[in-house]
């Protein structure tokens, strides 16, 4: 999944270390929201997130869909800004490769939006229909039931999805620590040779 080049959302800045907006940016996403909402209800219908996620993505009609039935909490076919913010914060770290990121600092919201039956627990059935949102792979998938789900159910509850999210986040600091030491090589040797 990608953000159009030349959309409105490529050109927020997203904080790279609690994945949120800047006040500017959450401004700016009011006033595009509004634009959206042609009704004046302060609200999207599908037919307006449609076309609004077609117009900044390259999301199939069918994922769009799956991400509406997601937001949409109570089941009234629309949205609200609280859930529209969200959105955006999910697709520009999606697009600025901060998924890990994202879900470690907001694992509560989204461990509740892979929970849609609020039963409290997900299930792989839940991961492998949204995971096209936060860059899950399909291996990653199996192994993340594999290793972190303590209570032998097929189902990982808050406990153990947080887990998750931290066992990621310092994979990923350890990958990015190892990056900037490779490259800090790299201009050793380029400075003697």
């Amino acid at each position: 999944m990608r953000l159009k080049q030349g959309s409105f959302l490529w050109y927020l800045y997203l904080d790279k270390t609690y994945c949120l907006l800047s006040v500017r940016n959450v401004k700016a996403l009011v006033e595009y929201f509004h634009l959206l909402d042609v009704h004046g209800k302060n609200t999207l219908n599908d037919v307006l997130f449609y076309h609004f996620l077609h117009h900044v993505t390259d999301l199939k009609k069918t994922q769009i869909n799956i991400v509406f039935d997601m937001l949409d909490w109570s089941a009234v076919g629309e949205i609200g800004f609280e859930q529209f913010y969200m959105l955006v914060c999910i697709l520009l770290a999606r697009q600025n490769h901060l998924e890990a990121q994202f879900m470690y600092r907001h694992s509560r919201l989204v461990f509740d939006l892979l929970n849609p039956k609020g039963d409290l627990t997900i299930g792989p059935e839940n991961f492998e229909m949204y995971r096209f949102l936060f860059n899950i792979q399909k291996q990653e998938l199996k192994d993340l039931f594999h290793d972190f789900d303590i209570t032998g159910d097929h189902r990982l509850n808050y406990q153990e999805f947080k887990l998750y999210t931290i066992v990621c986040i310092n994979k990923l600091q350890r990958r990015q620590k190892k990056t900037e030491e490779n490259a800090k090589r790299e201009r050793r040797r380029s400075l003697y040779s």
